[in-house]
């Protein structure tokens, strides 16, 4: 059984663990189905469709874990899965209320120890990205994984109480480094996240809980982003020494200068081993807007699952091309484009709503 005291034993990366790259084989996705409608103004029943063509493409090649809100939600969640064409043998419906249920960020975050054979959660304290009141629910979805699966639970902590992070400020290779941003986790007064606690120790944090060695700061994300700053709408590892960074052309777009810096520390910044990371630019759609609100869209919010690749994509030129960029880097699977347009009204996509299981 799970313990909620994992500290009696020490920490995650002192006892072996670490947390694999994505590219990984899993054994699951976690999602959680899309009840909370403000999330998607007016367009929560085609949110549930796109989940319905999300499911099919990851169902392919692992277990997805859903989370319900309730048994009406599961009936609902049933029939709209079953009608496109999801194997419903191939998701185990969980029980477990949501407030949100973007899993990326309030989902269980698995680390795995590579001789054992075997793996364990850390519970990182969800706050809803120290912007909303609703996450009670949320937050506890991974001490009610930890309890499903029999998996040890770590407490991720620092001197001054619970340590906040959501899966989506991160992305690691897999041989211990870790892409993150300052906007995300050291801001002291916009999002707080975790309220005094320096660099050094939100480092700290991070290497006794994920098991990475080496930490790269990018600075801001981008425009619209209603979590401040997560770094997979920007930059993510597409192997061990590369990542796709997105790119604005057009200088007079409010993304281009944050870009074009990320891009400068990137060229000074060395991997676990010293040796050097590949860049590849990643392009961004033409500006997507809501009621006069630009939003996060970006290809950069991929999901990479055992059978495919599913890409965001915005009916805009650039779609085809971060598809055949991110292809010439996943050979071994299929990559996919699903439609986001909607997905993004809640300041999110498909990385967004997926949190992968280590097999």
């Amino acid at each position: 059984m799970a313990t909620k005291k994992p500290a009696t034993l020490g920490t995650a990366a002192k006892l072996g663990y670490a947390m694999p790259a994505e590219w990984e084989p899993h054994e699951a996705t976690w999602l959680g189905w899309p009840h909370h409608a403000t999330d998607w103004p007016g367009k929560i029943s085609t949110i549930r469709w796109v989940y319905g063509e999300m499911a099919r493409k990851i169902g392919a090649g692992e277990k997805i874990r859903l989370c319900i809100d309730s048994p009406s939600e599961e009936k609902t969640a049933r029939s709209i899965l079953a009608r496109a064409g999801v194997d419903l043998s191939g998701i185990e419906f969980l029980p477990f209320p949501t407030n949100r249920g973007w899993m990326r960020d309030s989902g269980p975050i698995f680390v795995r120890h590579p001789r054992k054979r075997e793996t364990a959660i850390v519970h990182f304290h969800f706050n809803a990205w120290a912007r909303y009141d609703d996450w009670q629910k949320d937050r506890v979805i991974p001490e009610r994984a930890a309890r499903l699966l029999g998996k040890q639970l770590f407490n991720a902590c620092h001197e001054h109480g619970d340590f906040v992070l959501e899966g989506g400020g991160i992305d690691v290779n897999g041989r211990g480094t870790l892409l993150t941003t300052e906007e995300c986790l050291l801001d002291q007064e916009t999002q707080v996240r975790n309220p005094g606690l320096s660099q050094a120790g939100v480092e700290a944090v991070l290497k006794q809980n994920l098991g990475v060695t080496n930490i790269l700061w990018l600075g801001g994300g981008v425009v619209g982003d209603d979590t401040h700053g997560h770094v997979d709408d920007i930059c993510r590892f597409v192997n061990p020494s590369t990542v796709v960074l997105c790119q604005e052309k057009n200088p007079k777009d409010i993304n281009y200068r944050p870009l074009a810096e990320n891009r400068e520390r990137l060229e000074g910044m060395r991997l676990e081993d010293g040796s050097k990371i590949q860049v590849a630019s990643l392009p961004m759609p033409a500006p997507v807007a809501f009621d006069g609100l630009r939003l996060p869209a970006s290809y950069a919010n991929f999901y990479i699952s055992n059978a495919a690749v599913i890409v965001p994509t915005f009916n805009d030129p650039n779609d085809r091309v971060a598809l055949g960029i991110l292809a010439d880097f996943f050979k071994d699977r299929q990559v996919v484009g699903i439609h986001a347009v909607d997905l993004v009204l809640g300041f999110g996509t498909l990385h967004c709503l997926t949190q992968q299981q280590p097999a």
